[in-house]
C-alpha cells in the first residue's frame, strides 16, 4: 500500500523509529533505527506494510534497494518480516548475496533465527535471483559523526541487538570488543557489533 513516508523522526528506540507526518506518528520497525540519529529536517523512509489480524506493522528502509532485498527475503519459506529485518541489519548485504549464490550455508546460519533448514531454503529460493544486488555499491553505509556520550551509544546498540533477536550470550560476546573501540555513535557501535557477530 505505501511505497515510502516523508516526515520528521521524533523518536528512536532499539527496534523502531517514530516518523511524524501530518501530525501522525508512524512506528516503523527497522534493522538499525540509530541510522537516523542526529538527522535534522525531513527524511524519506521506504516502507513495507504487513497487515495481521492483531496488528498493522510498518517495516522501514533507508533505500529502495534495501526494501527490494527485504521483499526477496520474506518470500522465502521460514523467514518472516522480523527475521528478514534482523538479517538486513547487518550491512554486509553483498556478502549475504554472495553466500546465497555460492550456497554457503555456514555463513547464512550466523544470522539470528536462521537455522540450517532455513539457510538451505534461502539458497534454494533465491540463488540466481539476487544478481542486481551485487552490481555497484548499492548498500554503501551512510557516514555519521560519533556522539559524545559513548556509554549511552553502546547501551543503545546492545539493546538494538536484543531487539533484532540476538541472545544474551551473543551480545555478551561482542560487548567487550565494542568497549575497546574508540567512542562511536550508536549506529557505528551497532554496525561494528553486527560485523563481529558474523565472524
Amino acid at each position: 500500500m505505501f511505497e515510502y513516508l516523508i516526515g520528521q523522526v521524533t523518536d528512536i528506540t532499539p527496534a523502531y523509529i517514530v516518523l511524524e507526518n501530518q501530525g501522525i506518528g508512524y512506528a516503523i520497525a527497522m534493522g538499525n533505527p540509530y541510522r537516523y540519529s542526529g538527522k535534522e529536517g525531513t527524511v524519506k523512509v521506504y516502507v513495507h506494510q504487513v497487515i495481521r489480524d492483531d496488528a498493522h506493522l510498518l517495516y522501514g528502509f533507508e533505500k529502495r534497494q534495501d526494501k527490494e532485498l527485504f521483499l526477496k527475503l520474506i518470500s522465502v519459506s521460514g523467514i518472516g518480516p522480523k527475521s528478514a529485518l534482523a538479517i538486513m541489519a547487518n550491512e554486509d548485504h553483498s556478502g549475504m548475496v554472495t553466500a546465497i549464490e555460492a550456497g554457503n550455508i555456514n555463513y547464512l546460519v550466523k544470522f539470528p533465527g536462521v537455522g540450517k533448514k532455513t539457510a538451505q531454503q534461502m539458497v534454494l529460493d533465491l540463488q540466481g535471483k539476487l544478481g542486481v544486488f551485487v552490481e555497484g555499491d548499492l548498500f554503501a553505509p551512510v557516514e555519521e559523526e560519533a556522539t559524545s556520550d559513548s556509554d549511552t551509544a553502546l547501551t543503545e546498540a546492545l539493546a538494538a541487538l536484543e531487539a533484532l533477536g540476538y541472545s544474551a550470550k551473543e551480545i555478551k560476546r561482542v560487548e567487550k570488543p565494542l568497549k575497546a573501540l574508540e567512542p562511536q555513535s550508536t549506529d557505528e557501535y551497532l554496525r561494528s557489533a553486527l560485523k563481529l557477530l558474523m565472524k
